[in-house]
């Protein structure tokens, strides 16, 4: 049976938004040297906030009344909890990117959250079945052989920056199982993605307070800034939230890992890092996996008269 069209267009659209987040740690690396990493994520979701803000804002008002699923954590917070995911992810993300490096950083990162994704989507009643298990194992072996690529290439591996790119990983988890609840119990989706980066950014704005930002005055500096609020955050997450609504939490999680391919071509392509065969194998890996998620599925089984598709649930206004 061929996909449905709305289908294929949440999977591209999930594709998309991880291949923009491919490219922070480049830009990153891109950028001018004395950065704080915290501040780079600080100010990075703060400019996506408005963004997406601005996005739902000019959205539609108030929906039409339509099936919603029922949830026992209150709106507020499963923002909280979002908007805290959002600023762990950026924290710790930047904090590996800055001390593994942007292959390694963002391939721990990108390894640990489909595998996280899964096991908090269980709250939501995604039953992992084989095809997620298949394309997982097989995109996440593909990330191993990324990381070993980039350690024959002479990469050194650190600790807490491992350790920090795992809790990206994490972080990544809880806020696309959040989103993905208050998508299922009839929320606008840009709605959802501004309240956790509002969220995200009131928490780290602090950080800036402590950080010397003289860099971010300078033409590639302003440039970084306004790449990853803009299109790797703004842009990305409108996309992330379209593929959310229409695909499970695990499945959009796999998805992700295009991101660590991207980062890894972009690596190569203009940070001039050496592309051992290990990690071209690596990459040909985790786009198998990828194919496996996006093949089309045999026809479903109808579902019982009366009953909603959560998927299709009609959106309903925040708080």
């Amino acid at each position: 049976m061929t996909r449905p069209t709305g289908t294929t267009a949440a999977l591209l659209a999930a594709v998309g938004a991880a291949a923009l987040w491919g490219t922070t740690g480049t830009a990153q690396a891109l950028g001018p040297d004395g950065t704080d990493p915290v501040s780079v994520g600080a100010l990075r979701i703060t400019l996506g906030a408005l963004v997406l803000g601005l996005l739902a804002a000019a959205g539609p008002g108030r929906a039409a009344a339509g099936p919603v699923v029922p949830g026992r954590l209150p709106v507020g917070v499963l923002l909280l909890l979002g908007g805290l995911c959002v600023a762990a992810y950026q924290a710790c993300f930047f904090v590996g990117v800055a001390r593994a490096g942007v292959a390694v950083g963002t391939v721990v990162a990108l390894g640990v959250a489909p595998l996280a994704t899964g096991v908090l989507g269980l709250v939501l009643g995604e039953r992992p079945d084989r095809r997620w298990a298949l394309s997982t194992t097989t995109a996440v072996a593909g990330v191993v052989l990324l990381v070993l690529g980039a350690g024959g290439s002479g990469v050194s591996v650190d600790l807490l920056g491992v350790s920090a790119a795992a809790g990206a990983g994490a972080s990544y988890a809880g806020y696309t199982v959040a989103g993905r609840t208050l998508l299922l119990r009839g929320a606008h989706g840009v709605r959802v993605m501004a309240w956790f980066f509002g969220a995200g950014a009131a928490l780290l704005l602090p950080t800036l307070l402590l950080t010397d930002l003289g860099w971010l005055l300078t033409g590639p500096g302003l440039a970084m800034v306004l790449w990853l609020g803009v299109v790797a955050t703004g842009l990305s997450y409108l996309l992330f939230q379209h593929g959310l609504a229409r695909l499970s939490a695990r499945t959009v999680g796999t998805l992700s890992l295009a991101e660590p391919v991207t980062a890894t071509l972009l690596g190569v392509l203009l940070l001039h890092e050496r592309l051992s065969w290990l990690t071209a194998v690596g990459i040909a890996v985790v786009v198998a996996g990828l194919l496996v998620t996006a093949l089309p599925r045999g026809r479903r089984r109808p579902r019982a008269p009366g009953a909603a598709d959560p998927a299709t649930a009609v959106p309903a206004d925040l708080p």
